[in-house]
């Protein structure tokens, strides 16, 4: 009969958790201490597996680090490949890229957080926030080209709209909770309607009212 396991050496085999679950509360624990801060020991204490458990999964901290990166980069980039942000006029466009913002924010909340809150002091942050800036540039380049058709007011100066437009949409992973009240689509309701109608009641209904 082989010799029975020691609840040391049955944590040293293959976890129940697969890589993406690992991924899941690794984000998580970035989130909650700052990816610097968090140790593969920290890990593995909030997985309730060892060390070398996580690593049957992943090679190193920065490989977690750069899947969890991906998750959210991929969704937002893939958004500038459908057809709603590439043809038709420009307002429309770039509502469909911010209405698709928000949909990807809401449905990979943690990963998004993780990816705004990112300081670029490794490779894969630094190549992270590259990619960020470059979807932030082709945003800005839709308000640009709405501001020449004038579908968009031309007074502001574009680079306080594209700031605006990035600063609001990012505030939602510090304040937006999945399952409550508000929904992804009235919350994307809502924003659109603030971003391109503003907040004033229209002159006629001022007057009904």
């Amino acid at each position: 009969m082989p010799p029975s396991k020691t609840p040391e050496t049955a944590r040293r085999g293959r976890p129940g958790y697969g890589q993406q679950s690992v991924l899941s509360v690794a984000v998580a624990v970035f989130n909650k201490h700052g990816y610097e801060a968090t140790s593969m020991g920290i890990l593995a204490e909030n997985l309730g597996i060892s060390k070398s458990a996580i690593y049957h999964h992943v090679p190193s901290k920065g490989d977690l680090l750069r899947l969890a990166l991906n998750e959210a980069l991929d969704s937002l980039e893939a958004i500038m490949d459908e057809p709603g942000a590439s043809s038709g006029r420009a307002d429309a466009r770039l509502e469909y890229v911010l209405r698709s913002t928000i949909r990807v924010l809401t449905e990979k909340l943690p990963y998004v957080t993780l990816l705004l809150r990112l300081r670029g002091n490794t490779e894969v942050g630094r190549s992270a926030l590259e990619r960020r800036r470059a979807f932030d540039r082709r945003v800005a380049d839709l308000v640009d080209a709405a501001r020449s058709e004038g579908s968009l007011r031309s007074d502001i100066d574009p680079r306080t709209t594209t700031r605006l437009l990035f600063g609001t949409i990012n505030s939602i992973v510090e304040w937006y909770k999945p399952g409550g009240t508000l929904t992804a689509e009235k919350l994307a309701d809502d924003l659109m309607s603030m971003i391109f109608d503003g907040l004033h009641l229209p002159a006629a209904a001022r007057i009904l009212a």
